[in-house]
């Protein structure tokens, strides 16, 4: 005979694994976004932007429904400890994947823009690279969540450097071309901030990943990671609205 506990325990892990099935969900279409996005911006194919535009609506969705599922399950099932530290660790996870999306969709967005303009040599393949970097450090801090994987996790955190250096370089080239042709200016401006906001994906995937390694370890990684931006004097908009 199953016991009134073991008929809560079923039905806790029933509610969780729905939870995560939403969120790994999530995370394919925001990885998605970031390869169409980068795509769009470097064949300049508007159709392929607007459906990243579009799409960002079930991302947001998704988010809420996580997030409604979240504080239903804690709500009826009353979770202590680790049980808990996986549904704080979700509700983290899904905001921070909606972000990531609302600036694929603004990568997405000045596609159009950037379509009427001359391109600057270099910037788009650079922009894919850089987007690619940070879609599979999303893709591997999936990965370490579902497979509670602290050291994967890490190995993220640290990657976040690259990115950091990818967008210090794409930042220079930017300001040298438009100090030797003011006509770069427009378009340089808006491709550097598509640039600041793959880089801020970086920090939001890094966060994440810090977030695993708090699920795994019940410990927020305490030393100071190395951040490679090296234009922090400047203010940037945020834009992911």
């Amino acid at each position: 005979m199953i016991s009134d506990e073991q008929h809560i325990v079923s039905a806790y892990d029933r509610d969780l694994e729905a939870i995560q099935a939403h969120v790994m969900r999530m995370g394919g279409l925001v990885e998605a976004a970031i390869l169409d996005a980068a795509r769009a911006l470097e064949t300049r194919d508007l159709e392929l932007a607007e459906k990243v535009r579009k799409g960002d609506k079930t991302i947001d969705q998704l988010e809420e429904r996580i997030n409604e599922e979240c504080a239903r399950t804690i709500a009826l099932r009353a979770p202590v400890s680790q049980d808990l530290r996986v549904l704080l660790t979700v509700f983290r996870l899904s905001g921070s994947l909606e972000r990531v999306g609302d600036y694929a969709k603004n990568m997405a967005k000045r596609t159009s823009v950037l379509v009427e303009m001359r391109p600057i040599q270099g910037s788009d393949a650079a922009l894919r690279r850089m987007s690619r970097e940070v879609q599979l450090m999303l893709k591997d801090t999936l990965d370490a969540y579902v497979r509670r994987d602290a050291d994967l996790a890490e190995d993220v955190r640290q990657r976040d450097l690259d990115v950091d250096q990818m967008y210090n370089a794409l930042f220079r080239e930017f300001l040298t071309f438009m100090m030797e042709d003011p006509r770069n200016i427009t378009a340089c401006m808006h491709l550097h901030f598509i640039a600041k906001n793959v880089e801020r994906m970086g920090d939001l995937v890094t966060n994440m990943a810090e977030q695993v390694i708090y699920l795994v370890t019940g410990k927020v990684p305490d030393d100071t990671r190395q951040k490679g931006d090296e234009t922090p004097f400047m203010n940037f908009d945020d834009e992911s609205q």
